[in-house]
């Protein structure tokens, strides 16, 4: 795939981890993710040398689709209050936290290249006493090709919001910071509020803002969502910035498993081994038409169903249906309920999912303990050293040695050929035919998760077409045909 720009999304989640769970399963098909003040808190209990109990393990969400950038507190009270994820088919473009150059809570400087050029993206977080604009202020740091700046600004300004009549100080020094970075304000393509407001009587504002680089063709082309807040009180951002070409290999063809495409596709293989024709295969040119043909069939047969899907790093993913149509009744409504609704689907999908998870893995060990892989016993290599003249030959001197004396003490030796005659002779016996009962026994003990060749079938798929009597006995019938005329 040829990747041409960057489709970034940024949404204030208000330390909701619902949210940004929610976020990292549906917006996949965004590259980057700015989140301003995450959740971070205790995830679990992890071993420890001075408790038993174990030390809290404090962090935020984590997704195995995407690379997390956070600053590293330096304690419990220096939690970041921005973090940014990158989408992990874009590793290729080695994105880095640059903490060297800006280490702040609240602002995180990412860098990236492309074409041999190293470019940098900056997520943003300015309380209400714009700490993150004071402090890039006082460093005055010089960065060049920064694409896009943005975030939460706490900062109501006329320059921005019609609404509003008042103009800002704090608005001139971050005008400033962002022309130090050649940046300038970009204005959406659907002016709205950016943040609105739980109090009854206080007004909605603009105090989200995204400042892109002068002259760009993605300036002023960024869009609010204000339907897509979920329970957070700031609407996202969307905003695809372009970049130079880069090919990446991001998506591939598959069929879902459980899906109605797998249904369809079984349903397909079953018919297309149905009506072939294999009682009279009388010659090689007759089976390789009709192994031909199953290929063919069966290749349409997928491209039918297959849909095109991300390379991520993991292949099965909790979200289900039900939790898209959740979501779906809930942004339409927007009420308590069906956000409550909403959660309690998200956690017993979640709960169902890694139940299976954890039952599957259990079944194929034999004690609970070896679920882990470090506690299972140590496997010795099976290899021994060679000997020569009673001597192990562990260094690649003394291997040279043995083969060098070795070669020469052979090279003239008298070879008798006349044993071979001795061994006896064997009645040349015919290959058995497969008989039903056999080519069940043999199925039976594949792996559902391989293949018997390069083509889309897996054994998982023929194992449905073969509790039909009409597909498992054309799948023999060829199979016999290949004995038979020796093919």
């Amino acid at each position: 795939m040829i990747v041409q720009n960057l489709r970034v999304f940024l949404q204030k989640v208000r330390k909701n981890s619902l949210i940004v769970n929610v976020l990292l399963e549906t917006q996949t098909q965004f590259d980057i993710i700015f989140i301003q003040e995450p959740p971070w808190s205790k995830i679990h209990k992890i071993p420890s040398a001075s408790s038993s109990e174990g030390e809290d393990l404090i962090g935020t969400s984590y997704h195995p689709n995407w690379l997390l950038f956070a600053r590293n507190p330096t304690n419990r009270l220096d939690s970041p209050r921005v973090i940014t994820y990158i989408n992990i088919h874009l590793s290729s473009l080695r994105f880095s936290l640059c903490s060297d150059v800006i280490n702040h809570r609240d602002v995180l400087l990412i860098s990236f290249f492309n074409n041999s050029v190293c470019y940098y993206i900056m997520n943003v977080y300015s309380n209400l006493s714009h700490m993150a604009l004071k402090y890039l202020k006082d460093i005055e740091v010089n960065i060049d090709n920064m694409l896009v700046m943005t975030g939460d600004f706490n900062i109501r300004d006329s320059l921005w919001d019609s609404s509003f009549p008042h103009h800002s100080s704090i608005s001139d020094n971050l005008m400033i910071i962002a022309d130090s970075f050649n940046l300038t304000l970009s204005m959406p393509t659907n002016p709205s509020p950016t943040r609105f407001s739980d109090t009854a009587g206080e007004a909605n504002s603009v105090i989200d803002l995204m400042f892109l680089q002068y002259g760009s063709s993605e300036l002023n082309q960024h869009s609010i969502h204000p339907d897509s807040c979920l329970s957070s009180d700031h609407a996202p951002f969307t905003i695809t910035i372009l970049i130079v070409n880069v090919f990446i290999n991001t998506s591939k063809l598959s069929i879902p498993p459980n899906s109605k495409q797998e249904s369809a596709f079984v349903k397909d293989i079953i018919l297309i081994f149905k009506n072939l024709e294999t009682t009279n295969i009388t010659d090689k040119d007759n089976l390789e038409s009709i192994v031909n043909h199953v290929e063919t069939s069966i290749n349409r047969a997928w491209t039918k169903n297959a849909k095109h899907s991300r390379l991520l790093k993991h292949s099965k993913q909790w979200w289900m249906e039900e939790c898209s149509k959740s979501l779906d009744n809930y942004r339409m409504t927007r009420s308590l309920e069906n956000w409550k609704t909403f959660k309690r689907v998200i956690k017993n999908t979640k709960c169902s999912f890694f139940d299976l998870k954890i039952q599957e893995v259990a079944n194929k060990s034999p004690g609970s303990w070896e679920l882990m892989n470090w506690i299972n016993r140590h496997k010795l290599p099976a290899t021994e050293a060679i000997k020569f003249n009673g001597q192990p030959c562990i260094t690649p001197d003394s291997l040279w040695g043995t083969l060098y004396d070795t070669f020469n003490h052979a090279i003239d030796r008298q070879v008798d050929v006349d044993v071979l005659n001795k061994i006896e002779s064997k009645t040349t016996s015919l290959w058995e035919l497969f008989s039903l009962h056999e080519f069940r026994s043999a199925i039976k003990k594949c792996n559902n998760s391989s293949a018997p060749s390069p083509d889309k079938i897996t054994w998982h798929y023929l194992k449905f077409a073969l509790n039909q009597e009409e597909c498992l006995s054309n799948i023999i019938n060829i199979a016999n045909a290949c004995i038979n005329l020796g093919h």
